[in-house]
Parts: structure tokens; sequence; C-alpha cells
């Protein structure tokens, strides 16, 4: 695989067309399968289930050992049928809304297809929301039942429903053994009741309502509709089926449900041929992953950031040149890769006793049976992703947003441009307009935000391309890349464009680093906060010869600081200097979802923490803004 590889759609004039100069403007992938109006969740499932009703599906973990229980297609399809009866016998109509507000655990997807077999729309809320959020979910999108999965979680909801006037609010606890109680109710509905249902879907019904992040203002509800999801699965099973077409694939979920990454993951791989597994709790995640060997893991960069970092600082003396020397290898290997003569004798010879030596042991750290790695959420530092490859598992970095159900484009193990976030999925349309943001069409592109016609009119032009917020270009062979986000551009008072994502993501990956926000809008300048890994700190510390001490002492210490200053001048050397970083200010308390500056993707809250953290961005330019 080398980067004169490219998508197949590229010497397609029907299905292509790019401009003949540095950069295209304009991408077309083709069509690789065309569904009809059933083709639906339920729909795949049931297909599922014909091509293997005895073969595993979905395997899950019995108590707190080793041991993983598997369920076959048709056992999983038989108790979502019994789920889906129990839902209907509550009264829930066609198009009703039920909300789960649960960890990542096999509860929750038998929930998601149970509901769609019932035709009902389920609504996401993350477990660590607070009660204005869960409120705001309820009414908005007129929630008729939540299952949450603690007692606790239930008198949040409870709350927020009592809050709100909602008495037409029920709620069920799996806790409180939710999914026996809805299978008991549903014992006397026929099945033939609940296949009507799910016969009576088309594509164009609605299959989800999930509410974005809100990095940049009020969560909006994301109006998702069969079709969203089923093209986009079927299409990406034909184009990359080294995925989860074959009986082989293991995948297990550990990063949250309630994000429409991982939700859409969880349909792709249902509709594939292999299995499933959820890890709810990221401490045993590591067991987990030795024990279930899944053969691509599906995550954000900071998790590899975490275990680049994790290995490279609790390697001491000698075995830490070691890593590093292995590191090295690992990055100009990959990096060989990609030119006419690859790898030289040498490097080879190096490359095998890295190999012996470090590689295999990253390998089994996460499980040693993974061939790729899927990341999204946020872009990955090109450095790192080399590392991955030369190690031996390939990262394939994709794109995509809340509004089109996950990724619309992604490098795949063909096709892959390391930089990139890969060549458009099919049948997906990229453009990029006169100001440099990305505009995509394709059916996976999302129907309206709920109860907001404002909104979803200004985020579609005039002939009807889905304005993404984000900046990017596309080159000659199709693939995308990420340059930022246009609402979050900074304008320094001398009038110069600042895209903070380029300086930040750079600076997280410094393993003392948990955080970073850029900031100097209508500012003489561009400064930076950052807050400290305080899991990390510990090793780190005892790594360069220095006493324990706690995160508020680290961040006035000279030798803590002397590294985030070099960290910040690799930063800059990406940038031009009216872009580059000037001064530092390391905050003692970090980014976290608890106190509503991260959001559960782990991607900052920009206006708000610049909102909160006001005083101490005054503090850093001598004074608030001069108007």
């Amino acid at each position: 695989m080398t980067d004169k590889e490219t998508p197949a759609s590229s010497n397609d004039d029907e299905t292509t067309r790019a401009q003949t100069t540095t950069e295209a403007l304009e991408w077309h992938a083709p069509v690789m399968v065309r569904i009809d109006e059933h083709t639906t969740i339920p729909h795949l499932l049931k297909e599922r289930v014909q091509r293997g009703a005895t073969r595993p599906l979905i395997l899950r973990k019995v108590g707190i050992g080793d041991t993983w229980r598997s369920i076959t297609a048709r056992d999983f399809y038989d108790e979502v049928q019994s789920v889906a009866a129990g839902l209907m016998a509550r009264g829930l109509e066609p198009g009703d809304r039920v909300a789960i507000m649960s960890r990542t655990r096999y509860e929750w997807t038998l929930l998601d297809f149970a509901c769609w077999a019932a035709a009902l729309v389920p609504v996401p809320i993350y477990e660590t929301s607070s009660i204005d959020q869960v409120a705001h979910v309820l009414v908005d999108a007129d929630v008729n039942l939540i299952v949450t999965e603690t007692v606790s979680m239930a008198e949040i909801v409870r709350a927020a429903a009592e809050r709100e006037h909602r008495d037409n609010t029920h709620v069920l606890s799996l806790d409180s053994e939710a999914i026996e109680t809805l299978i008991a109710e549903g014992a006397t509905v026929p099945r033939d009741r609940v296949a009507a249902r799910a016969d009576k879907l088309t594509t164009d019904d609605i299959a989800t309502i999930v509410y974005t992040s809100g990095t940049t203002g009020t969560p909006k509800g994301t109006v998702l509709s069969h079709e969203n999801f089923t093209n986009l699965c079927v299409n990406a099973h034909a184009w990359m089926p080294e995925i989860a077409a074959h009986k082989n694939s293991r995948l297990l979920l550990f990063l949250p449900l309630a994000h429409v990454f991982a939700r859409f993951l969880q349909v792709f791989q249902i509709s594939g041929n292999g299995v499933l597994g959820h890890a709810p709790n990221i401490k045993n995640l590591l067991p987990d992953l030795a024990s279930f060997r899944p053969s691509y893991l599906l995550v954000v960069p900071r998790v590899l950031e975490k275990i680049y970092n994790s290995a490279d600082t609790k390697a001491r003396g000698p075995k830490q040149k070691i890593f590093r020397w292995a590191a090295k290898v690992a990055i100009a290997y990959s990096q060989a890769l990609d030119t006419e003569e690859g790898p030289s004798v040498s490097l080879e010879a190096q490359h095998m006793l890295a190999d012996r030596l470090v590689y295999q042991q990253i390998i089994r750290l996460v499980g040693g049976n993974a061939d790729y790695i899927v990341s999204g959420g946020a872009p990955l530092a090109t450095w790192l992703a080399h590392f991955y490859r030369g190690v031996g598992i390939p990262v394939l970095e994709g794109y995509g947003l809340t509004e089109t159900v996950g990724p619309v484009s992604v490098n795949t193990p063909r096709l892959s441009k390391i930089g990139t976030v890969g060549p458009a999925l099919p049948p997906m349309s990229f453009k990029i307009s006169d100001e440099g943001e990305i505009l995509l069409k394709g059916p996976s592109v999302f129907q309206r935000y709920h109860n907001d016609p404002e909104a979803t009119a200004a985020c579609f032009t005039e002939d009807g391309w889905f304005r993404t917020g984000d900046l990017g270009s596309l080159d000659r062979d199709g693939y995308v890349s990420i340059t930022g986000r246009a609402k979050e551009i900074i304008v320094t008072a001398g009038g110069k464009n600042v895209a903070p994502a380029a300086l930040e993501n750079t600076m997280r990956s410094h393993p003392l680093i948990s955080q970073v926000l850029v900031v100097g809008d209508q500012r003489p300048f561009v400064a930076v906060l950052i807050t400290l890994d305080a899991e990390m700190l510990p090793d780190w510390l005892a790594a360069h010869s220095l006493p324990p001490m706690s995160v508020a002492e680290a961040a006035t210490n000279v030798e803590v600081l002397a590294s985030l200053e070099k960290a910040v001048a690799s930063a800059n050397e990406h940038v031009s200097r009216a872009e580059s970083i000037r001064k530092i200010k390391v905050l003692t308390t970090d980014f976290t979802e608890a106190n509503g500056l991260l959001t559960p993707s782990l991607k900052v809250k920009r206006l708000e923490a610049t909102r909160r953290l006001a005083p101490v961005i005054d503090e850093i330019y001598g004074g608030p803004v001069q108007n």
C-alpha cells in the first residue's frame, strides 16, 4: 500500500470530477450498493440471522472474570422481539421516543434494536448528563419512556421530568430488572404484531434523534433516518470488507454508545459477519481487550496518545532508550512504505529487532489480535499514525459528524494516506467552498434538526449541500484533509486568522498535557491554557528524577514548565510567527465531563471554557478586550 494508490472512483469520469489543479474542489464517490425503501435497520438484522442463525453475533461478559458468553444471531433476534413486544404492551406507538441513559453495555444494543423492531425512536443520553441536560432531551424529543442503567440515574431523570412537569414520562432501570419487566409484559403480544411493525418501516422513517456534543453552543437534536444508517452500512461493507464483512471480525465497544460514532459501528458490526462485545468500565479495559481479542479497535486519538505516552514514561533507564529507538524505527519504517524504494535492508533488520523487543508488547496490550485501529472524533498527529503503522497496527483515520451518522470519509486497508482522513465513503460527495469549508451531499446526511427549522435551513446551501462548519481540502486523488472548524477560527487584533486545532493537536501528544485551549481572539498575540494529566504526572516525574508533587505544585515547577515550553516550540514550528503561541498558562484544574468543560467524546467545550476562564485569559493579556 502506497500513496500512489487511489480510490476506485478516481478514474471514473461519470462518478468523479476533480479540478486539474493542485487541489480538487469537488469529489463524488461511486455507489457501491443500491438499497430499496425496505432496507431498514431491522431488515439488516433479519438478513444477518438468515446468513447464519447459529453463528455467534454478540459476546457478553459473564461476571468479573475473563469469560465471554456467546449469543447467536437467532438468540439475539428472539430477545429483541421479546423486548419489542414489551415496549408495544406499554402502549407505545410507531414513532414514539424511548430514551436510553447508560454506559456502553449489551442492554443498550438490545434496547436499540428492540425499539427499531417496534418502529420506535431510541434517543441516547450520556450517563454523565446533568438534570438540565436530561430535561432538555426529555422536552425537546418528547420522550415517552426512558430506560436508565442505575437507580441513581433514574432519580436524575425523575427530577428532570418533575421539573418540566412531564407526568407522562415513565422510567425503568436496568438495575431494577427493566429488561425482565419488558419481556414479561410483552409475553401476551403476538410476534406477528411485532413483525408487522418492522415490515411497515421504510428508509425514510426516523431511526434516532442524537444530540450534538455542544462544543460551540446548545446541543441540537439531529434527526437520523433508517436510510442514513443502512445506506452507509452496506456501502461501507462493500468499500472496506476487511473490517467487518468476514466471520473473524471482532469489535469491542468501549466508547459511549450515546455518541453517534459508536452507535453507527454497533449497527455496522451487527450487519456484517463478525461479533460484537461491550466494555462498560474503562478501568477494566486492558483485561477485557486481552480476553476479547478484538480484530479492530474503535478509538479517539486521545486513547492512542495515552497508550504511547504510558509506554514511554513507564520505561526507565535502558528500557526507555530501547523504546524510543524502536519508536523512531517504527516511524521511519512507516514513512519508507510510502516511497517507491520502500524500507532499506538496514531498516528492515532494525524493524525486525524492534518488533521482538517492543512492538509485540504493544500489540499484546490491545489484545494481540488487532489488524486495524479506526480513529475519529479529532485529528491524529501524523507521527503517531506512522508509529502505529510501523508497530503493525495501521490506524484508519476517518472523518464524520453527528449529522452524517458518523464517517463520511475514511482511510481503508487498501486506500490510505497518513495525514488525511481518507477518501469519501461511497456514495458521498465532497465539495470545498470558496471559504474553504467542507460541504457534503449523500444518503448519510441527516434529515433535519428537531424542532429547529431555522438551524436546519442555515446549515444547507441553496443547492442542497450540507455545511459542515469544518475547514479542509481535497487532493487530486480525492483524499480529504481537515484544518479546523470555521467557528473556532481566532482573529487576532492584528487581523491574523489562526486555526487553534493545528496547535492544540500537536501539543496534546506531550505526556504531561491533558487538555489544551489556544486563545487570542481580538488579542495582540496567541496564548495557550494547558491542563496537566494527573494520571501521567507521577511516572513523568520519576522518569525525570523529580520528587512526587501535586498538580498544583507541578504547574509552577521550573522543569515541568521547561518541558511544556518545548512542546509549545514544537507546535510553533508548524505555523507562521503571527500564528505562534507567545505565552502559556498552566491550570491546576483539568477539563472534565464532570465540570462541564469536556464533551463525552473528549472534546473541549470551547465557548464554555473561554467564558468560564475569562479572568485567567484577561490576566494573560493585562485586562479584557478593549472595544
